[in-house]
């Protein structure tokens, strides 16, 4: 028996509807509901002041943000700190985290409240993993040559902050970035994470391409052991500061909101 011509002309319209349709379904499970509060975490030899060219482009865009003031004693310390800022959220927040503090939203991350991850030239160790291991898979970064210990704290030096830290940021800003910076207790360079938040949340992660603090080879190692939505950024490890409208896109692009 031959079908008629209207018929599979019918059929037909059926079957590309149908595909359409999941098409169009998979594009809007794939887009984030949106979200209107963000919790931004620091990493070391910085305050939570690093974020303040980021903060007013997010509230701007109508979004709540909370910048946390991370102790850098131990992970643990900050961890709670950043638990304590996310249990002030009245709902779905994104978290988001620039260098050491990759791992404290890692731990962190897996707190009911949080839609989604970001990292900006941030650490995203696994579940256990000895992250100091992990960067010797891979060339060394110079600005831990700077590294200077007094007793159970350590601050990077002038110059290696200047030059390898914020290498792309004009020298008097830079110096400026570094008058704030925050001694970095032992206790975090032996630090392990129990859990891998990203394992479980949407991730997101913004390589910066010139980066002398984490090699840009082993940031994109984790971008993709995470499967996160990945952007690069011609920046120093700074990106936050160098490139900071970049990076609030990436950030309102997690919380769903639009960019322009």
């Amino acid at each position: 028996m031959k079908f008629q011509r209207p018929l599979v002309a019918a059929l037909a319209a059926i079957s590309a509807f149908g595909v359409l349709g999941f098409s169009q379904a998979a594009s809007a499970q794939d887009k984030p509901a949106p979200v209107k509060n963000v919790v931004l975490v620091h990493g070391l030899y910085a305050d939570g002041s690093s974020w303040e060219k980021v903060i007013p482009i997010l509230q701007a865009k109508g979004l709540h943000v909370t910048s946390v003031q991370n102790p850098t004693t131990s992970l643990d310390a900050d961890v709670d700190a950043v638990k304590r800022a996310l249990a002030l959220q009245d709902g779905p927040t994104v978290l988001v985290a620039h260098s050491y503090g990759g791992m404290v939203i890692s731990e962190a991350g897996v707190d009911p409240k949080v839609s989604s991850l970001v990292y900006i030239a941030a650490r995203a160790p696994d579940a256990g993993e000895d992250y100091p291991a992990l960067t010797k898979k891979f060339p060394t970064a110079p600005a831990g040559a700077g590294l200077q210990w007094s007793g159970d704290y350590a601050k990077l030096s002038e110059q290696a902050f200047v030059k390898d830290f914020a290498g792309d940021l004009p020298v008097d800003q830079a110096r400026a970035y570094y008058a704030v910076q925050q001694p970095m207790g032992r206790a975090i360079t032996m630090a392990k994470t129990t859990v891998a938040a990203w394992r479980q949340k949407p991730s997101y992660y913004a390589v910066s391409t010139e980066d002398r603090t984490i090699n840009p080879e082993l940031e994109r190692f984790m971008a993709k052991r995470m499967g996160a939505k990945t952007i690069e950024l011609p920046s120093s490890h700074v990106s936050l500061i160098s490139h900071p409208q970049e990076v609030a896109n990436l950030i309102l692009q997690a919380a769903g909101q639009p960019t322009n």
